[in-house]
């Protein structure tokens, strides 16, 4: 399963979770089979709102699921058209998120409980 998780530093497991998708710095990708990780840098984080390019930024990697503190109706949708789930976050490292997502605790995040201008319903 490969994981991917918006955070604030480039510290890889060890890295805090960022509140909300977009706007992350940086991106952990975790595989829990081989517990290989990879930092990604957001080229796109100063985006206007609404414009952010999720898909973009992690072509290639094979990700199953992305693991936010938020997200917004749009990238859920876009991830959840090119097959891959979205779950949020609680605050934490992410080697937390990934052992809290692999324990099946986390909530999945859905069209209707996505994040509305800057707000989480």
């Amino acid at each position: 399963m490969i994981l991917c998780v918006p955070t604030t530093t480039k510290d890889g497991p060890r890295a805090v979770v960022h509140e909300h998708f977009g706007s992350a710095p940086f991106f952990v990708v975790f595989d829990s089979g081989t517990k290989a990780w990879e930092v990604i840098e957001n080229s796109n984080e100063h985006h206007a709102h609404g414009m952010c390019q999720p898909l973009a930024l992690l072509a290639g990697r094979n990700i199953d699921v992305v693991v936010s503190g938020g997200m917004g109706a749009r990238a859920v949708q876009k991830f959840n058209e090119a097959g891959i789930k979205v779950y949020r976050a609680v605050p934490g490292t992410v080697s937390d998120i990934a052992r809290l997502f692999l324990e099946g605790v986390l909530e999945e995040i859905t069209l209707v409980n996505s994040c509305a201008h800057h707000t989480c319903r």
